[in-house]
């Protein structure tokens, strides 16, 4: 008699397919791009380098250079640490930087290379260049996990413990702003809005103009902009730190070393966390906490911006009430957009990330009203395919009507015959994603307007005779 065998249930497992997300070493990457005199290096093959490069490239519409420790098979097998300090070596030697941004790819992080160990036998700096180093394997993360991690191995690095502090000026109450991955046209209006309050700000990173500069009379080895490496090394005497981004308070809160738990640990220094300040409530959160932090008031023009906003509003209410939307990115950008949505009038039947926070569902939740909550699929850790899947299947009276997002979701929306908004990064597919306002009453205004305008354009294709007047 043959004996029976035991059969073992294989569980199924679905791949990722078109990731709504991006390599971890690419939000660090940014992140150094917005320093100046800095050059990023990637620790790993010359492929990640070049993909980085391409993403970037695409969306600024500037030149990226990152350099690369260039992985072959031989360094996979026996470590790359000759291979880092050739490359660093290389890079000091060719754009004298007064920093190199080193990030570690999923291959140096799995073959084990101890960087800081590496970085540490050359004393963390090579002829008068700094080298800071983050870890970030793709494997753990998102992109948006690479640019805070990099924010905050920047800090780390030049406000270490026990630095003394010299002086603390009062008088300036200068201000540290962490404003996360925004747009380059964002940045510019909260160098804007610091002005306008007569506050002296130190945004970290601050890739605004060395990636949206002018044209070039002769070659440039490293674009000027970017924040000062001198005043980063003076964040510790700031009186007061910002911090943009509901998932990222709540992982601060939750032991998440951050830019601003750093400085508030080591020097005492108080972190106001805040939503990414997108419509009306939002910016008047951040508005108002700025004006108590620095003790002055919010300046008029702020105020006349909100109202005719509002009145925009009025004005479009009935083309966009109880419209259902997808909203997709990262994570932060889709809790701060939803948030605006809703305020509007716009129902956000889908919010997706890629990101894998834990924190995602928290952040929605704290941020939209609760007779939405229940109205709402909300999906993390989630690519392309499932999102499409999920709303093709949905009822016809709950399906999205409008798609919210960035470049990689236009072959979904294409298939799903819906109208996509192209916010956020990155746009690959249009000119000037990286001059699109999304934050302030004027971030408002502007995305209010496309998205009214989105609707109406759709309601005119479909129509059988057409209109010429709303």
């Amino acid at each position: 008699m043959t004996p029976s065998r035991s059969h073992k249930t294989t569980p199924s497992y679905t791949p990722t397919q078109n990731a709504c997300k991006m390599c971890t070493p690419l939000g660090a990457t940014l992140v150094f791009q917005g320093i100046e005199g800095c050059v990023p290096l990637l620790h790993g093959s010359q492929g990640c380098s070049t993909y980085m490069r391409r993403y970037l490239i695409s969306h600024f519409k500037e030149p990226v250079d990152i350099a690369s420790s260039n992985f072959t098979e031989e360094t996979a097998v026996f470590g790359g640490g000759a291979n880092l300090k050739l490359a660093i070596e290389n890079v000091a030697r060719q754009y004298s930087p007064e920093m190199i941004g080193i990030a570690t790819t999923c291959l140096s992080e799995t073959i084990g290379d101890d960087v800081p160990l590496i970085l540490n036998s050359m004393g963390n700096a090579i002829d008068g260049t700094a080298l800071v180093h983050v870890s970030t394997p793709s494997y753990t993360g998102t992109h948006v996990d690479g640019f805070h991690g990099a924010v905050a191995a920047v800090v780390d690095r030049f406000n270490p413990a026990g630095k003394k502090i010299v002086y603390r000026p009062k008088k300036k109450k200068k201000i540290n702003l962490f404003p996360g991955m925004l747009s380059n046209e964002d940045l510019r209006h909260l160098k804007d809005v610091f002005a306008d309050f007569h506050v002296p700000v130190t945004i970290l990173p601050d890739y605004s103009e060395r990636l949206e500069g002018p044209s070039w009379q002769e070659y440039q080895a490293i674009q000027k902009g970017g924040t000062p490496v001198s005043a980063i090394e003076k964040m510790n005497v700031a009186v007061h730190s910002m911090e943009l981004g509901s998932v990222l308070g709540l992982m601060a809160e939750k032991g998440t070393q951050t830019a601003g738990t750093i400085l508030s640990k080591r020097f005492g220094i108080p972190c106001t966390r805040l939503p990414i300040p997108i419509g009306v409530k939002a910016t008047d959160r951040f508005l108002d906490a700025l004006s108590q932090i620095s003790g002055r008031p919010v300046p008029e023009r702020y105020k006349k911006e909100k109202w005719r906003l509002v009145d925009a509003y009025v004005d479009g209410n009935k083309y966009v009430s109880k419209k259902r939307a997808l909203i997709y990115g990262e994570e932060d950008f889709v809790v701060s957009m939803a948030g605006f949505l809703a305020e509007v009038g716009i129902i956000p039947v889908i919010c997706a990330s890629g990101g894998k926070s834990k924190t995602f569902n928290q952040a929605l939740e704290a941020i939209l009203p609760e007779t939405l909550i229940d109205q709402i699929v909300i999906q993390n850790d989630m690519d392309f395919t499932c999102m499409e899947e999920t709303a093709a299947g949905m009822p016809e009276n709950l399906r999205p009507q409008i798609i919210i997002g960035n470049s990689k979701g236009y072959a979904m929306a294409r298939r799903l015959k819906i109208p996509l908004v192209r916010v956020g990064f990155p746009i690959h597919d249009r000119v000037g994603g990286s001059r699109i306002l999304h934050i302030g009453y004027k971030g408002a205004q502007q995305l209010f307007d496309n998205i009214v305008n989105t609707i109406l354009t759709a309601r005119q294709t479909e129509s059988r005779v057409g209109y010429s007047y709303m």
